[in-house]
């Protein structure tokens, strides 16, 4: 009788559950925190390729996952949403109706469209930080949530460039819309705060 010999499929398999019982953490079992983030945070903002796998850390600030943002919406904690959404087109012919995508977003949320960029003009600079000052009361030490969608630099970007302003309460949502939605919570149609420049 042949004997059979392993596939090496399953011997690789074998070797990576044999690995992974000899990292450390509780009963054998790999954690997330006994490695290093996929992701680095950047020195300074993200100026790409902003739909993109997100760092697990935000210096200066507090990452939340889902169940810390339930919990700090029901709190009444501020959220605001970073979104991107085009202005209007300027030059449409007269008459062209013009509609933008809708948004849902989580209920509450102040919606700061276009603030997660890398690089702002002046004019949109001083609409987040109004924003923000809105949404917080002009309180740089009130607790406040920043978002947009699952792995989207503009929300980690929004919320780096408001810890850079002197806010020392800043929550980061990196699982954003997606992952309020996955958990069964409910979303809401936005509309966001006018922009300058419409």
């Amino acid at each position: 009788m042949k004997r059979l010999r392993p596939a090496p499929l399953r011997l690789v398999a074998v070797g990576l559950a044999a690995a992974c019982l000899a990292l450390p953490g509780q009963g054998g079992a790999a954690l997330a925190a006994d490695f290093p983030s996929a992701v680095a945070e950047p020195d300074g903002y993200r100026m790409d390729a902003y739909r993109a796998p997100v760092p697990s850390s935000l210096s200066g600030g507090t990452v939340v996952d889902t169940a810390a943002a339930k919990s700090l919406h029901d709190r009444g904690i501020a959220f605001v949403d970073v979104l991107p959404r085009p202005p209007r087109p300027q030059n449409l012919p007269e008459g062209t109706i013009w509609h933008p995508k809708e948004r849902t977003n989580i209920p509450g949320s102040l919606w700061l469209v276009d603030t997660g960029y890398g690089a702002l003009a002046p004019v949109m600079e001083a609409y987040f930080m109004q924003g923000l000052a809105k949404a917080t009361g002009g309180d740089k030490a009130a607790p406040v949530v920043i978002y947009c969608q699952r792995d989207c630099w503009m929300s980690w970007n929004a919320a780096r460039r408001a810890i850079v302003a002197g806010y020392s309460a800043v929550h980061w949502y990196p699982d954003g819309t997606e992952g309020w939605a996955e958990a069964g919570l409910p979303l809401v149609t936005a509309e966001p705060e006018p922009r300058p420049d419409e």
